[in-house]
């Protein structure tokens, strides 16, 4: 199973990607657990999760990120793929980053 954190300046934006990204995984036979959390929280909560995925309003955090996770993946989300909510396509980004 697959932990993926999606960060956003809120938490709140990405709740409707997180939700698309359940459905496509179920659809994909991918088992993950999925949230979604405010950048004020990664630095407290990061170490638990498999990867973490910027949403564009966040992605300038990017490489504070990955220097503070060194032992994870960190990347950010296409503002293509965000702007559409696309959740297959977050998921299969996710696949090929974890080379699942």
């Amino acid at each position: 199973m697959r932990k993926i954190l999606l960060i956003c300046s809120a938490g709140m934006s990405t709740s409707l990607l997180m939700v698309n990204m359940q459905k496509a995984a179920r659809k994909m036979e991918y088992e993950t657990e999925i949230e979604a959390h405010p950048i004020s929280m990664v630095k407290t909560i990061g170490a638990q999760w498999d990867i973490l995925l910027l949403g564009p309003q966040v992605r300038f955090h990017l490489s504070d990120l990955k220097r503070t996770f060194p032992s994870k993946t960190v990347a950010s989300i296409s503002m293509k793929d965000y702007g559409r909510m696309d959740g297959k396509a977050v998921i299969e980004q996710v696949r090929l980053l974890m080379q699942d």
